[in-house]
């Protein structure tokens, strides 16, 4: 997979660099402000952007309006989002333009190299990746109907459905079968009301109230 990195320190992009490479993945380009990384997309064409959120020349919220730009432009490109903090916001605003090969993952996560690229090659794979801080901060902010009929146990079935997990990799992190996430999962459908539609679907729109992103 070919992969485009936009990230202004240049220590922090070489470790991406590296990163990338052992898992698998071939840098095409790189870039330290949102027009380098708009010109490399457009060059290379790649399976995979990821994106610092904050760049020259404000380091406000650049990454994020070029991650959209480059939907917009190239649609289907997966693109990750890296935050040194939690902007919980910046996650909402992705997924609620598009809800696949989407992700917002914190820097620190680049130090567990397996589970990083793992979620990279997640979302390269037209799935979604949301770092667990993001999750349970989300968990302890949304209290009101319809997420507050889930059982704790629902909600950490959803959580995990927000990083990104599969029912298998769901049942192995909550030590639990299969059958019995499936069974969750389809309560939490059950509770928040959403429609009789393909299941991955569903599992999107399921994330999207969690996020109080959905916007239909």
């Amino acid at each position: 997979m070919r992969a485009v990195i936009a990230e202004d320190s240049v220590l922090l992009r070489v470790g991406l660099i590296k990163v990338l490479e052992m898992g698998g993945f071939q840098v095409a380009a790189e870039a330290d402000d949102a027009e380098g990384l708009l010109a490399a997309v457009a060059e290379h064409r790649p399976d995979l952007a990821l994106i610092d959120v904050r760049m020259p020349p404000d380091f406000t919220d650049e990454g994020v309006r070029a991650a959209m730009e480059i939907r917009r432009r190239w649609p289907g490109t997966p693109v990750v989002l890296l935050s040194q903090y939690v902007e919980e916001r910046y996650a909402a605003d992705l997924l609620s333009a598009n809800t696949s090969g989407v992700g917002y993952l914190l820097k620190q996560r680049v130090a567990d190299v397996a589970d990083f690229v793992a979620a990279l090659r997640r979302v390269a794979d037209g799935g979604t990746a949301l770092d667990p801080q993001v999750v349970a901060q989300l968990l302890l902010r949304r209290d009101s109907d319809p997420l507050a009929r889930l059982t704790p146990r629902e909600r950490e079935v959803l959580g995990l459905m927000a990083e990104g997990r599969s029912n298998a990799g769901i049942a192995q992190a909550l030590v639990v079968s299969e059958s019995a996430v499936a069974k969750h999962i389809n309560n939490i459908f059950a509770k928040l009301d959403l429609p009789v539609v393909d299941a991955d679907h569903r599992r999107v729109l399921a994330v999207l109230r969690f996020l109080g992103a959905s916007r239909a």
